[in-house]
């Protein structure tokens, strides 16, 4: 595909320094999926383009799109940033995770459809003060298929039974309802809400969400049932989702503490 000088919607992903006044920048691009832009002279002090291209920004950028080669950032059309984002450790850390997750879940060049959408709306809720983990974990379960799994989460995997209880087997791909629990041994024994909260994640439009409400212990939960499924079945160890790991070690290392 030949280049193209083009008007597209965009997010900040990340960015390097490249040679002395320039920079390498990953923009998830609403036409092309993440692609990477050499922005010429980004780190001049007078940069037009040095503003536009700050981490948690998104616009109507303009830009020469190539998915087989570096694509070139021409200018802004219009700038909005996700200001309390950037300014809370939280938000932050989950924001950087799902912007890295993302990234590895979508090749380079070829639309991402609706997925633009959904992540947008996530990191908007995140910069809202919606809770970054529920946002994450929402995105987390989506993205599964784009990895080469893709669990069954409306009936169990054997049966098809759509009523609980059920509970999620690796080895099977999915729920198994509880006469099934048996087949496997090593199911995760998740709880009830776990599994129902699993459910709903799996097909959640965030464009229709304001609110997620999710109590402490599901959350956990939640959060151990999918680095687990994450771990196992994906392979994936992002050094994002590590530092997101360290911050619950520190906080629980500080309650420790305060309670004594």
């Amino acid at each position: 595909m030949s280049r193209v000088n083009e008007s597209f919607a965009g997010i900040i992903m990340s960015r390097r320094d490249y040679r002395e006044h320039d920079l390498l920048v990953k923009i998830l691009t609403d036409s092309m999926g993440p692609l990477m832009f050499l922005v010429r002279g980004a780190k001049r002090s007078r940069s037009k383009l040095a503003a536009a291209v700050l981490p948690f920004s998104y616009g109507q950028y303009v830009g020469m799109l190539d998915p087989q080669r570096l694509s070139y950032l021409i200018t802004v059309k219009e700038l909005h940033q996700w200001d309390r984002i950037g300014a809370d450790i939280d938000r932050n850390a989950y924001a950087t995770y799902l912007l890295e997750l993302v990234d590895h879940a979508f090749q380079e060049g070829q639309s991402i459809g609706a997925w633009y959408q959904q992540v947008e709306r996530a990191l908007a809720l995140i910069n809202a003060g919606r809770d970054p983990q529920v946002i994450t974990n929402v995105l987390e379960v989506q993205l599964l298929g784009r990895f080469g799994v893709a669990p069954q989460w409306q009936h169990c995997v054997v049966c098809k039974r759509q009523q609980g209880p059920f509970d999620y087997s690796e080895a099977y791909g999915g729920l198994l309802c509880a006469d099934h629990w048996e087949l496997d041994p090593h199911r995760l024994h998740l709880g009830s809400k776990t599994v129902a909260y699993l459910q709903l994640f799996s097909t959640l439009n965030l464009q229709k969400v304001d609110q997620v409400n999710v109590r402490p212990l599901v959350k956990r939960n939640l959060r151990w049932a999918l680095d687990k499924i994450y771990n196992d079945q994906v392979g994936l160890f992002l050094k994002s989702k590590h530092f997101i790991d360290s911050m619950n070690s520190w906080d629980q290392d500080l309650n420790g503490l305060l309670k004594k």
